[in-house]
């Protein structure tokens, strides 16, 4: 390797730049550091390319990239402190819990760039659950803001784990001292970061749940994070001219990989806001105004906006109720029609009637996606062609699907082929078209396992590495359509996957709950609302109200009932199971199918 030091006028006095022989290095404020052209490379690297470029908007004022890596390395440091290692913590799991600002991004970079894997908790999520994650896990770290001091002090008490409170000074530049300090550490670091080799790593363990109730860590390496990210920027090209206003949770795939490392990866910028709220939604698609007292500089209008149909129903309610002048609706749509150049949803299925009401609002015409926490984005309607109402599109770069048949009396593995795809074809069986089957997924992408499950990760699998995603999917005319889920048990509402069994779990702790079955019922607003029906002990009682009340300290809130039907008893059949369909029949006759 050879060394060649000169004196530079550089951020923070550094005076080393560094010339690598035979190594793929790029100037940038004068330190040469790797590229992230290798398989597998995290999203942190790609940040050294873009350095003084702004990445972050939030509450706490501008970021740019450089400032993202810098105290990233930072906390790396403490982290391997924490841990008692020098530098590479190998694959140990790190907790955070972080408010939807430039902190979570740091907390996550930093736990790679330690050797970690990131495991995000749900901010709203009460301590039960942050508990089981963290012990399901095996996590070894917490970091947590001050935010939530209070979660963290009954996790750490009730644990072995090892709590790392951040400051502000750990996740904002210019409130950090140490920095000029600590710079020669960090190149240091990256240097040894750019030669390492990433992509059979492990990266993250995000929780979904599944039809066996308790929430399943899904594990991907950064290989599979590289795969997906560059999936989606091809497709819907991204790019460092893009602003996307992030309004969705980070403990989720679409709120973590779409639409936050996709525009990282891409050197565009994110304009970060705590939480959803219909009316400052609108104002920041509308105007920079809203975040420009966040920023140092003029707020860019944003571009792109992501979200799911709920949040798309409660916008168009908004402005039903608000915006009902001509000259205002007129702005809106004009606004909207020329300064935004994509709106995503995803999620969930999009009724017709939001996706058609908001093309009327703002002249977008919705993209709708599929995916999953289990493979990233696997369909797309395309960036510039027809969006059809109801379908999912086709496969993204990289990605295979098909659609079988289950052949049930010839054993579990034996299926037949309804249709087979990729990006550049689809080829369907003969005389099997537009015949529904389950909907299949292969390629790089797909996650390495379920985190300490191997049964479940092989009963995840066919024998020839197929993905089962449990829904059932249609092909028509060449765009795929996903027809629900091939298990009753799993409720998709306002963009959040649930277990019913996970729901039943929690509502059978209820002291006045004897029996009771979880079932998702049609909702125009949520897509599918939880609903239950409920045997009560003797002499007790329960309403709604009461119910949420109960459950609003013990599980997250979307799990909560939004209906229940008390009924006297469940009828079940000769082996005990009862029959969700037919409860749907019986007890929401005008939303069953």
């Amino acid at each position: 390797m050879l060394l060649r030091f000169f004196t530079s006028r550089v951020r923070f006095n550094l005076s080393t730049t560094l010339y690598l022989k035979n190594s793929a290095f790029f100037l940038q404020n004068g330190i040469y550091f790797s590229s992230s052209s290798t398989q597998g490379a995290p999203v942190f690297l790609r940040a050294q390319k873009y350095a003084d470029r702004t990445a972050i908007i939030d509450r706490n004022g501008s970021h740019s990239y450089l400032d993202l890596l810098q105290q990233s390395c930072l906390l790396s440091q403490k982290i391997s402190a924490v841990q008692g290692t020098s530098d590479d913590v190998k694959g140990a799991r790190i907790a955070f819990l972080c408010p939807n600002d430039v902190s979570y991004v740091i907390s996550q970079w930093s736990a790679w760039i330690s050797g970690g894997v990131a495991v995000p908790l749900c901010k709203t999520h009460p301590v039960p659950e942050l508990e089981y994650v963290i012990s399901d896990s095996q996590a070894s770290l917490l970091m947590y803001t001050e935010d939530y001091a209070d979660k963290a002090a009954i996790i750490a008490e009730n644990s072995d784990i090892k709590p790392l409170m951040l400051k502000r000074e750990n996740y904002i530049q210019k409130e950090n001292g140490e920095m000029k300090t600590k710079m020669g550490e960090c190149v240091d670091l990256l240097l040894d970061l750019g030669s390492r080799s990433w992509k059979d790593r492990d990266a993250m363990i995000i929780y979904t749940s599944g039809t066996t109730g308790r929430p399943k860590g899904v594990l991907t390496t950064h290989k599979n994070l590289q795969a997906q990210v560059e999936a989606m920027v091809e497709t819907w090209e991204w790019s460092h001219t893009d602003v996307i206003l992030h309004v969705l949770p980070l403990h989720h795939v679409h709120g973590i990989v779409n639409c936050l490392m996709c525009p990282l990866w891409s050197g565009a910028m994110v304009t970060m806001m705590e939480q959803f709220s219909a009316e400052n939604t609108w104002k920041a698609l509308l105007s920079a105004s809203l975040l420009s007292q966040w920023s140092d500089s003029a707020s860019p209008r944003m571009n792109v906006f992501m979200a799911v149909p709920t949040i798309y129903a409660k916008m168009i309610e908004h402005y039903d109720k608000h915006y009902t002048k001509p000259r205002v609706r007129d702005y809106v749509k004009a606004v909207c029609r020329e300064k935004v150049r994509l709106m995503v949803s995803g999620s969930a299925a999009l009724p017709q009637p939001i996706m058609e009401r908001w093309e009327e609002i703002t002249g977008h015409r919705l993209l709708e996606r599929y995916g999953m926490t289990e493979i990233g984005m696997a369909l797309s309607n395309p960036l510039h062609g027809d969006r059809r109402a109801g379908t999912v599109g086709k496969p993204l770069p990289g990605v295979e699907v098909r659609i079988v048949q289950q052949n049930s009396s010839a054993g579990p593995q034996n299926s037949t082929v309804v249709a087979q795809g990729n990006h550049s074809y689809t080829q369907v069986s003969p005389g099997m078209e537009e015949q529904e089957g389950e909907l299949l997924v292969k390629g790089p992408a797909v996650f390495k396992q379920y985190w300490n499950r191997p049964d479940a990760t092989t009963e995840a699998f066919t024998q020839d590495g197929w993905f089962k995603t449990g829904d059932t999917a249609v092909l028509r005319d060449g765009y795929f359509s996903i027809m629900g889920r091939t298990s009753v048990d799993i409720i998709k509402s306002g963009g959040y996957k649930i277990s019913a069994l996970d729901v039943e779990r929690h509502l059978l702790a209820h002291d006045g709950i004897a029996d009771c079955a979880v079932v998702g019922v049609t909702d125009l607003t949520w897509g599918q609302r939880v609903a239950a029906i409920v045997v009560l002990r003797k002499g007790a009682s329960l309403s709604l109200g009461e119910l949420k009340n109960w459950g609003k300290d013990r599980m997250p809130s979307y799990l909560i009932p939004s209906e229940i039907k008390l009924v006297p008893v469940l009828p079940r059949n000769a082996m005990g199971k009862v029959n969700k369909k037919e409860l749907l029949k019986e007890f929401f006759p005008e939303t069953a199918s």
